[in-house]
């Protein structure tokens, strides 16, 4: 299964969705950042056809993978999906992450309509809703997008799409490790806290221990999340 991640507006949780949601869950598909791409150490940040191409090509070479498009890259992407005509028809879904920020809500409606513009039917195109907090509502904290979504039904909204607000993505932010690898871990970090010899080093086990709680609890939260968004 081959998925963008994609929204014009950026600090959605594109690459918590790609890296932490999908990835582990396509067979540890590789996550191909579309901002690294085109940094060749110029300011220049715009996806160049050529780069298009490549990835194209490096796309049709898999089975899985999935394709983390940064905020200032997403128009020219969009472009150049219509410049290679069909080439939408390389990706199974388009995954939009949002947050219930009002700026954030109208730049996620302006994705949806540029990716339907283009040819892509609602039926691959899915909504993630990121960074709920707990005893939050989505029906009422995106109430735009639901509105929207009943008036021009342009995209697939799941209800239990929801990601809430976790600590763990704050604490992996910056770091290569995910969630999956926290959990696979086999390590035995209740035997390393007994040996621990000064309080030093038994805070920071204890730390490990309370990362690896939260992870587990938080990958029930994205098995179920990734059961509704691409069922």
């Amino acid at each position: 299964m081959k998925v963008a991640v994609i929204n014009f507006s950026g600090n959605v949780g594109k690459s918590t969705v790609a890296r932490h949601l999908l990835s582990p869950r396509l067979h540890n598909a590789p996550v191909i950042a579309v901002e690294s791409i085109n940094s060749d150490g110029s300011e220049e940040e715009a996806i160049r056809g050529k780069q298009f191409g490549e990835l194209l090509e490096g796309l049709a070479l898999t089975d899985d993978a999935v394709v983390d498009i940064g905020a200032s890259n997403v128009e020219d992407f969009v472009n150049l999906m219509k410049q290679y005509r069909g080439s939408h028809e390389d990706f199974d879904f388009f995954v939009v992450p949002t947050v219930s920020k009002n700026k954030q809500q109208r730049d996620t409606i302006s994705t949806i309509d540029a990716l339907s513009e283009i040819g892509i039917p609602a039926k691959k195109i899915r909504l993630v809703m990121n960074m709920v907090e707990l005893d939050e509502v989505p029906e009422r904290v995106f109430s735009g997008l639901f509105e929207y979504h009943a008036a021009e039904k342009r995209f697939t909204l799941k209800p239990d799409a929801v990601i809430h607000v976790n600590d763990i993505y704050g604490k992996l932010k910056g770091t290569e490790q995910t969630i999956a690898d926290i959990l696979n871990d086999p390590t035995d970090l209740k035997e390393q806290l007994k040996a621990a010899k000064d309080s030093e080093e038994k805070l920071r086990i204890s730390r490990q221990i309370g990362v690896k709680r939260l992870a587990a609890g938080v990958t029930e939260e994205l098995d179920a999340v990734f059961k509704a968004l691409l069922k």
